[in-house]
């Protein structure tokens, strides 16, 4: 999704340095204060050491590192900065971790020259000082020993022998080599050449006969004008060099032209080079093959070999034969063989190298061919080169040449509206870049210096001038007053010019708005200096981020928000400029309440984040700018830790308007994303999609990061860029999907077979379609199996299957319509039916379904998502057939009850795919339904039916546990039944378990008054201790107050042995209903229990103690939580079932301002839930009192509701239910009167007077409302009679255009005293007749 695509380190200024290692090979090199290690084939970014590490006090930009060694014996990395040296060590537990091994301190006035590190020795070249030390290990504590010091000129490079006897110096541009003695210092031998020496290496002697030559060095140097010259020990003196021959390597070079030097002469590792092609030849089997007997001359014959590049990219090996070099024991040897292996072969080298190595390739028969300038890696094919190809060597990968400007440390980046063009703006200047490649890579585009902020066709600000540069020909400037911020937006219709606004830093900011015109005639010119119209100063004016919202230069482009204002009370306002004058116009405003703000950002999406410092550390929150009644903006909140500081924010947008945010800190960034909203868990709105690390890659803190065109995201740390993104791919099915794909997938729309989607369409009225959707997945499932293709393609519903409602009571199958059918045509299809099965609903297929789905979970869902559909499908068939005998509510509960049941079972199961850690019991294990699912059996008049499905849930044996989990005292709404059903509970739970225990169904048979029965009970309990004592306790007459009191104080006996259950039984027993519900609501913590106890033995449902449970409990508790659905249930028991209607839609404040009682505490508003929708269309026209409530809803909170609704389905995933939700919702709107009405010739609106009546709906089927109020106490229906008007005064209009929330209001008022008027008459019963029947 997003990987490291490319790292911009910087470019080698001169040499680069290889280590080799076990699985790979290293470059590494000096940028600025940093050691740059990348990967030799691939040149990806491995690490990079800051010297700052080991001298975190140095200033970075006196930290440059000047030399660098490298030893491979001991794997260290020396490093020098001025006068100090820095020491790192390849960690022996990861190959990727490297160590800070030690340090050292030359005193201030030695600048270190050059450095060479082997085996544990370090020389070291001051300007005026030559040393050496030696490691040594202290306790495990690394030292370094100075071994010798003395007096020398200011070196340029210095070699240690193979055998560390002897060291190689030279100066800069200077033709002596000198040899000086490792163990003493002493310089042995002066060598000078008639040119400069551009180059020195040793090459190790081959083992010989003689001890006294097998460890005698070879000294090859490399001057001026490709000169060869080859320095060995002579016989009598062995530590004395002796010039043994020259070879003039230009002589093969082609001509050149005036001006152009000799190339340098590379020499080519013999060890890695043998060690490729003895593979190369072990794999090979025809040893007639001319390419594979030139390859076995070179592998026999141990030459070294050299490799010249030439400006006409042609280049040319030369070999000399080693062999006779080390092997002959006399001195000097009397042959030296030189051979010509290549002459001027084309390759792709861009440049004449100025450095070379060859190591490993990618494979074990190729090598890698590594040069700078600039650094470049060829793949060399040993069998097509050496026999002159053009495809023995190929471009693997390369960099950006080295710019020294670019070694400044990065402030910020500054991007383009559309993200394809980037300045990075440095200390020191800074450059731009195009982004090309679909974002993966990034191309110089210009440099410029002393500037603060840059934007599109490079224009920038000094803040040390004030003045803004247009970088055009000629240069223009502007000057301008002191700003904090500036940025670019396209015009608002196709002109040749940029509209650059800059945001001024005066004690009340102002906005300049600037055309930059490019081109053959460019000009740069202030259009207008404004202020926003703020009552008060604010915190931030910033640029509303165009990413993601910039697609053309229409219009609209402009209609989008511009700038953020962010005032001292946290309040946001977004603005676009005006269309017609100049200045600015507020599109919207979020009430945030938060102050002390330090970092805003806000996206074209009007996604606004916030970041504020509080005691426990920083608070990161989201806001959206939709603000209403239903929806405070907060979209999530979360606190950091003290030690996460945010250091930068930036957004970036989906084409569907998808939100990502990228927040960095120190040495990682995160991006967050929405998450999809599921029906199933409350979780976070916004989460973590992606962490990106970079502590293990860079050294530097992350100074900024931005988003870029395609999803990319560039991170600058110090003076190096990391581009993340997707790398480029080929078109293949199994590519690795990228930002913007993962996003949608994430946040898009659902697929027609995922659970959340089944259960939505099951929740409002769509059972054909999700028998359609099945019947699909089932056709499609089978068909991926056949396949055995990795990739599943479902099937697709079409929109408009979704707008069509399916009721549940007395619906009928295809399967079963067409059996009826052949009965009356007189066929027989019985040869059909299993093939008719298949082509429709039925359990056969279903079944088949599941095996499939057990066997092969769908790879588009999460194992979650996978068990839930199980779940929802295994669900559906249990009740499908019963669903003809259910009322639409009965159906929702009895598909949420299966599915509490199936999936609890599927989380406890241990054989299960959801035990092994699919579905933790967070998410799959609940201990009881939810409150929204217990109110549609509470409004279901099925009740019947829905106890027998409760029973058959749990076997038949149903403990108060299980009552608990189902609701059942909850919706129940006969008394007998409650009492009927709580003596199956009771009796159940004295069964349980083998002991049968009286004490546990006490309760319930006291609350039916049967003590008797549990008198009986203890008498078969004889091994119970408190048998006796309970069967005298029970045998008296718990009517006569005496025994009343003592029932009392046992019970307060076994409160204080916190016997709670058993207390409450006592105080039942006790004849203390208040009591023993206030044991059940504060000491067991069980509301339903109360609830239970308080209805059966009151045996109504306005008794004073459940009256007073409701009240001062369960609202109460409704208030605090949000939960909309427990507090409908409460108002509706109370009779109140206004409110029950009000507290679906209306604010919580609103309806606690309406109650007697006080509520001191309001919770989340919790309107995430769409079936608050279903419940409030279901109840609004039910009975007059809902309908009373329903009219104090106005039409403009009703609208806002639709719209909330509406967005958490799109939140869902659910559009397509989204867009039925809006297409086809009543808005019942009432008119002053009808006589008086005004016909409206426009659309109608939620908004506007429209002609239908508010409860038209309801009017034209009022003989099923059910009349629960008392209708002489209801509002008069009829208008005040008109006041009288003097003369002349205009008559009042008979109705406004728009009606406002006062007399919306009162529309729906006149609208419910309609209908009152109606249901009076309609109640007035006509006496007897018999002669109607005639």
């Amino acid at each position: 999704m997003l990987n490291l695509v490319r790292a911009f380190t910087g470019a080698p200024a001169s040499t680069f340095h290889c280590l080799s290692l076990s699985t790979e090979s290293l470059l590494l090199y000096p940028s600025s204060d940093t050691v740059i290690i990348l990967d030799a084939i691939s040149l990806r970014l491995v690490r990079t050491l800051a010297f700052s590490q080991v001298f975190p006090g140095r200033d970075h930009a006196s930290a440059r590192i000047t030399s660098v060694a490298v030893d491979s014996a001991l794997k260290l990395v020396v490093s020098a900065s001025g006068p100090r040296l820095a020491v790192w060590s390849l960690s022996g537990v990861s190959a990727r971790t490297w160590l800070v091994h030690s340090s050292l301190l030359l005193p201030d006035d030695k600048y270190v020259t050059a450095l060479d590190c082997s085996s544990g020795l370090l020389a070291v070249a001051t300007q005026s000082t030559l040393s050496v030390y030696t490691l040594i290990m202290e306790n495990d504590l690394p030292t370094w020993s100075c071994k010798w010091i003395r007096s020398s000129q200011a070196l340029h490079s210095i070699y240690f022998s193979p055998s560390l006897v002897y060291l190689a110096t030279t100066l800069e541009q200077a033709d002596v080599v000198g040899i000086i003695l490792t163990t003493s210092g002493r310089q042995i031998q002066t060598i000078t050449h008639p040119r400069p020496v551009t180059n020195v290496m040793w090459r190790s002697a081959q083992a010989s006969s003689r001890p006294s030559t097998s460890d005698s060095p070879v000294l090859y140097t490399v001057t001026r004008g490709a000169t060869l010259r080859i320095f060995i020990p002579v016989l009598d003196s062995p530590q004395y060099l002796q010039l043994h021959a020259t070879l003039d390597l230009s002589q093969t070079a082609p001509s050149l032209p005036p001006g152009n030097h000799s190339p340098n002469v590379f020499p080519l590792s013999r060890e890695v080079l043998r060690g490729v092609l003895k593979t190369v030849l072990a794999d090979s089997s025809d040893a007639n093959d001319p390419k594979l007997r030139r390859l076995q001359e070179i592998c026999d014959g141990g030459w070294d070999m050299f490799m010249q590049v030439f400006p006409d990219n042609s280049l040319t090996i030369r070999a000399v034969a080693a062999s006779t070099l080390p092997s002959v024991d006399r001195r000097p040897p009397t042959l030296l063989e030189q051979l010509t292996l290549l002459q001027n072969v084309a390759v792709s080298l861009p440049h004449v190298p100025s450095s070379l190595h060859i190591v490993p390739g990618p494979t074990k028969r190729t090598l890698a061919l590594v040069s700078a300038h600039p650094l470049s890696v060829h793949v060399l094919e040993p069998l097509n080169f050496f026999d002159s190809c053009s495809d023995g060597l190929t471009l693997r990968d390369r960099i950006h040449e080295y710019v020294p400007d670019e070694d400044s440390y990065i402030k910020q980046f500054v991007r383009t509206p559309d993200g394809k063009g980037l300045a990075v703006v440095r200390e020191t200047g800074g450059e731009a870049w195009i982004v090309r490649g679909l974002g993966t890579v990034l191309q110089r585009a210009g440099r410029w210096t002393a500037a603060d902020y840059a934007r599109r066709s490079l224009a920038t600000f000094s803040t040390a001038t004030c003045i803004l540069t247009l970088h055009a020909i000629p240069k223009l400037t502007l000057p301008l007053p002191p700003i904090s911020s500036l940025f670019s937006l396209p015009p608002r219709s196709a002109a040749p010019y940029e509209c650059i606004y800059a945001v001024t830093t005066e004690p009340i900011p102002s906005i300049c708005h600037i055309h930059a015109v490019t081109g053959e005639t460019p000009s740069l010119t202030l259009i207008s200096q404004t202020a926003l119209p703020l009552s008060s100063p604010s915190v931030f004016i910033l640029p509303v981020d165009p990413m993601g919202g910039v697609s053309s230069r229409g219009p609209a482009v402009m209609e989008r928000d511009v700038l953020l204002s962010v005032g001292n009370d946290g309040e946001l306002r977004f603005w676009v400029p005006e269309e017609k004058r100049i200045g600015w116009r507020c599109t919207g405003r979020v009430r945030t309440g938060r102050t002390n703000l330090r970092m805003a950002r806000c996206s074209s999406a009007k996604k606004t984040v916030l970041i504020v410092p509080r005691a426990d550390g920083e608070e990161l929150t989201i806001w959206d700018s939709k603000e209403s009644e239903f929806s405070s903006g907060l979209e999530y909140a979360m606190t950091l830790g003290s030690s996460d500081q945010v250091h930068d924010l930036d957004w970036n947008s989906t084409s569907d308007g998808q939100s990502i945010l990228a927040v960095g800190f120190a040495y990682r960034v995160e991006i967050l994303c929405h998450q999809r909203m599921t029906y199933f868990d409350d979780g976070p709105s916004w989460g973590i999609i992606k962490r990106i690390e970079i502590e293990n890659q860079l050294s530097h803190p992350i100074s900024d990061s931005i988003w870029l065109a395609y999803g990319t995201l560039l991170i600058g740390s110090g003076h190096q860029m990391c581009l993340y993104g997707l790398p480029r791919q080929l078109e293949r099915e199994d590519s690795e999907e990228g930002l913007f794909e993962y996003v949608a997938r994430l946040n898009g729309p659902l697929a027609d077979y995922h659970p959340q989607m089944l259960l939505q369409c099951l929740l409002w009225d769509k059972l054909d379609v999700v028998k359609t959707i099945l019947v699909n997945l089932s056709h499609d499932v089978e068909r991926w199996h056949e396949q055995r293709n990795d990739n599943f393609k479902s099937s697709t519903l079409p929109i408009d299957h979704y707008f069509r409602k399916s009721p549940i009571s007395g619906l009928v199958t295809n399967s079963h319509r067409r059996r009826y059918s052949s009965l009356f045509m007189g066929t027989d299809d019985t040869e059909d039916t299993d093939e008719s099965d298949d082509q429709c609903f039925s359990r056969s297929l279903i079944e088949r379904l599941l095996g499939r789905l057990e066997a092969f979970p769908l790879p588009q869902l999460t194992p979650n998502e996978h068990a839930h559909l199980l779940v929802l499908i295994q669900a559906m068939l249990e009740v499908d057939d019963s669903r003809r005998a259910l009322d639409a509510n009965g159906f929702r509960y009895l598909i949420s009850m299966r599915s509490f049941y199936i999936l609890n079972k599927r989380a406890s199961e241990p054989s299960s795919p959801e035990s092994r850690g699919a579905i933790g019991r967070r998410t799959g294990w609940r201990a009881r339904l939810r409150y929204r699912d217990i109110i549609w059996a509470f409004h279901s008049e099925s009740h019947g039916l829905l106890l027998s499905a409760s029973l058959a849930a749990c076997q038949g044996k149903m403990t108060w546990n299980d009552a608990r989990a189902q609701g059942v005292f909850l919706w129940l709404n006969s008394i007998e039944s409650m009492r009927s059903h709580m003596e199956v509970i009771a009796r159940t739970e004295y069964m349980a378990g083998d002991s049968h225990d009286p004490v546990a169904s006490s309760l319930f048979y006291f609350a039916l008054g049967k003590h008797k029965l549990v008198q009986g009970l203890w008498r078969q309990a004889a091994w119970h201790k408190e048998q006796a004592i309970m069967l005298q306790f029970l045998s008296n007459d718990f009517t006569q107050p005496r025994w009343r009191t003592a029932a009392l104080k046992n019970a307060y006996a076994l409160l204080s042995k916190r016997r709670f259950e058993y207390a409450a039984a006592f105080f039942v027993l006790g004849g203390s209903l208040k009591d023993a519900v206030n044991v059940c609501l504060r000491h067991l913590d069980d509301v339903q229990l109360a609830v239970a106890l308080a209805r059966v033995i009151e045996g109504r449902d306005d008794g004073p103690v459940l009256r007073g449970v409701l009240y001062e409990n369960i609202i109460p508790l409704a208030f605090k939580k949000g939960n909309r659905w427990l507090g409908s249930w409460a108002f509706w028991l109370l009779n109140r079932r206004d409110l029950a209607v009000r507290i679906l839609v209306t604010p919580l404040q609103d309806v606690a301002s309406a109650l007697d009682v006080p509520i001191t505490e309001l919770g989340d508003p919790h309107y995430d839930d769409p079936s608050l929708a279903l419940l409030f269309s279901e109840l609004k026209s039910k009975t007059l009192q809902t309908a009373k409530g329903t009219s104090e809803i106005s039409g403009h909170t009703e609208f806002n509701f639709v719209l909330q609704i509406a967005r958490v389905f799109t939140r869902m995933g659910c559009h397509a239910l989204a867009l039925d939700l809006v297409r086809s919702w009543s808005f019942d709107r009432p008119t002053l009167d009808t006589h008086d009405r005004v016909q409206q010739s426009g659309p109608p609106s939620p908004t506007t007077a429209r002609r239908m009546h508010a409860l038209e709906p309801a009017m034209r089927r009022r003989s099923s409302i059910m009349i629960d109020m008392d209708l002489f106490t209801a509002p008069p229906t009829r208008r005040p009679s008109p006041e009288p008007r003097g003369a002349g005064e205009p008559p009042a209009p008979l109705m406004n255009e728009t009606i406002n929330e006062e007399g919306d209001l009162f529309a729906r008022k006149a609208g419910l005293g309609s209908l009152l008027k109606t249901a009076k008459q309609d109640i007035q019963v006509p006496d007897f007749d018999i002669d109607s029947f005639f």
